[in-house]
């Protein structure tokens, strides 16, 4: 079973040679499983395919990284780098917006100032 940990400090060509070997690995318990193999086969078919996508995992979050690198200067960002959140607060206003007034308000908020009350102690 491969490790998580040891696989981040891997580069990307050892990263697919183990992905290779591990798919190979798979298609060998394939067969045996098919042709009657041994039990001790069969039961390791679930941690090869769990490594398989441990090595996946690793791979696409180093994929991911680098991308995020890339363009970490640029004006924009590519869609699957953005913040995911929930589509109602990438939908909502943003503070300078929420802020915002109309001339019209602004004239208002001159002209008719909040009254100010002293309270007695």
């Amino acid at each position: 079973m491969v490790k998580a940990y040891e696989l981040r400090s891997l580069n990307k060509e050892e990263l697919l040679k183990t992905l290779g070997d591990l798919r190979k690995e798979l298609s060998e318990l394939a067969v045996a499983k098919v042709t009657g193999g041994a039990a001790s086969k069969i039961a390791k078919i679930k941690s090869v395919r769990k490594s398989i996508a441990r090595v996946l995992t690793v791979h696409n979050q180093s994929q991911k990284e680098g991308l995020r690198k890339a363009s970490a200067g640029s004006k924009y960002i590519s869609k699957d780098l953005r913040a995911k959140k929930t589509r109602a607060m990438r939908r909502a206003l943003t503070k300078a917006e929420r802020s915002a007034k109309t001339v019209r308000q602004q004239k208002k908020d001159v002209a008719f100032p909040m009254k100010k009350f002293a309270v007695k102690a």
